[in-house]
């Protein structure tokens, strides 16, 4: 009973933290936003999809607002977006998105992450060409026929139209991606969540130890307070 309950409560903990990450990170987005374009969601669609973000991972609307107030008020200090790129072992490429304080913490950070895995921190454009960027809108199913939902969302640049047995999930072109952001809204679909992916154009297979090293250090970047996001061309 001890070492189940043990495994129950390191699992809880996991859920805990990756929660708690989520939440910090979509607070950035918030605040970012705010900083570029006000904190009126009515005017500013970046801070509309960052609230409804919010929404969709179960962020309490105290912690939204919260972000906003001091984002306005000016306590939190800018953000600056920063892409880096780089090598895990094996050649898998990895790019990763940052939104920090202060960019001299943050790379002296990659690159031990890198260094440490026996990986290498790239120059910029070393590896984003081997990714496509793609927006990624996901919504509740509902009573939404897809075939008729991407016929009529085709002209507002859906590639692709998915569905499983509780959500549809539209891709677009990064070029589309703010027109079918308002495509949805005039049509009164409450989106989940909105993203912007990079896609792999081509993968990296490994064996299962070679995943489980690479993966150990996507990890300890996923965890540092300044990423956003991590993306890799590992299959």
């Amino acid at each position: 009973m001890g070492r189940i309950f043990e495994k129950r409560k390191h699992k809880m903990f996991a859920r805990y933290l990756k929660m708690a990450r989520m939440f910090t990170r979509i607070g950035k987005e918030i605040s970012i936003a705010v900083k570029q374009g006000g904190p009126n969601p009515d005017g500013n669609p970046r801070l509309r999809q960052a609230i409804q973000n919010a929404k969709g991972v179960n962020m309490p609307k105290e912690r939204v607002d919260n972000a906003i107030k001091r984002a306005v008020s000016k306590e939190q200090r800018d953000f600056e977006e920063l892409v880096y790129e780089g090598f895990a072992p094996y050649g898998v490429a990895v790019l990763i998105e940052a939104a920090t304080d202060n960019p001299t913490r943050t790379v002296a950070n990659l690159r031990v992450y890198f260094n440490r895995a026996n990986g290498a921190l790239g120059t910029q454009g070393s590896v984003a060409f081997m990714f496509e960027r793609k927006g990624l809108f996901k919504f509740e199913k509902g009573n939404h026929n897809v075939e008729d939902l991407e016929l009529d969302l085709i002209d507002y640049g859906a590639n692709e139209v998915l569905e499983d047995d509780s959500f549809i999930y539209i891709y677009t072109g990064f070029e589309d991606f703010g027109k079918m952001a308002k495509a949805l809204e005039d049509k009164g679909i409450e989106v989940i969540s909105a993203e912007l992916l990079r896609e792999a154009l081509n993968t990296v297979s490994l064996t299962d130890e070679q995943e489980q090293e690479v993966q150990a250090m996507l990890d300890k970047i996923e965890d540092d307070e300044d990423v956003q996001n991590v993306f890799h061309n590992m299959a």
